[in-house]
């Protein structure tokens, strides 16, 4: 028996980096470094553990949509051990909202064969965290989202989601949709080993065409979403300093309870 795991992943701008909005008022990703999801290294993990645990054999590939640069996120999950990866790039593409997204991966996902879908539970820049759901209902299959632990046994994903006050435990059969949480294991680093091997592993590129798709039906035209304005954040201010001459304390306390802090 095989099972077929397909990971998305996104490649992000640096969290670390000069983020901004392009005069087109999407995402600027030319002028900052970008790298794999942190989230979604969480989700390569757990399909990597489900495979090294199964008797089963398990093919994981990674599945990503984005430019050419997001071929580096791609090469990070098969170094870390996926066996191979499949990059949706076209220059329609730009500017494509969530629900664009999800159709483009729903038709990937169909395009390349899969029996379970994992996913992190969102990405490090849009953080909206609903293309899982999304994915799920385009592909009309179950969803267990929002999980901290996973595991397959025979045709059936099992998952642990943590609450504020209880935790559920959830089950579906395949096919179906996960998403992770950051909680659920921390991701391996990729040996040097791992690397090297990556860069035999093949790497498939698709673009709307390959997909069935229009151009009207994604980026910003086809978008249901958009960024109406936006400004920079105001450079921070200097802090009120309080200076001890006897009266501190009592000065320290007034700006406390200016603030409502006390």
């Amino acid at each position: 028996m095989s099972l077929r795991i397909v990971v998305t992943v996104k490649y992000v701008p640096d969290a670390t980096g000069d983020r901004h909005f392009a005069d087109d008022l999407t995402v600027d990703r030319d002028d900052v470094d970008g790298l794999l999801s942190e989230l979604d290294e969480y989700a390569v993990e757990q399909a990597l553990q489900i495979s090294e645990n199964s008797d089963d054999d398990v093919e994981v590939t990674v599945l990503t949509v984005g430019p050419e640069d997001a071929k580096d996120a791609l090469r990070k999950a098969l170094s870390m051990g996926a066996d191979k990866a499949i990059h949706v790039e076209d220059d329609d593409l730009h500017g494509t909202d969530a629900l664009g997204t999800s159709l483009v991966l729903a038709k990937a996902v169909e395009k390349a064969g899969y029996d379970l879908v994992i996913s992190g539970m969102a990405s490090t820049d849009g953080t909206m965290g609903v293309v899982p759901a999304l994915l799920a209902e385009r592909l009309g299959v179950p969803q267990v989202t929002l999980l901290s632990e996973v595991s397959v046994e025979g045709g059936t994903v099992k998952g642990r989601r943590d609450g504020d006050a209880a935790s559920e435990q959830l089950e579906a059969s395949l096919p179906a949709v996960v998403s992770v949480t950051d909680q659920s294991g921390e991701a391996r680093y990729p040996s040097f080993k791992g690397i090297m091997a990556a860069k035999k592993k093949p790497v498939q590129s698709w673009d709307l065409s390959d997909l069935d798709l229009e151009a009207e039906e994604v980026g910003l035209e086809g978008a249901y979403t958009a960024v109406a304005s936006a400004s920079e954040r105001p450079a921070r201010t200097a802090g009120t300093i309080v200076k001890d001459e006897g009266e501190g304390g009592k000065q320290l306390a007034e700006f406390l309870a200016g603030q409502k802090f006390i």
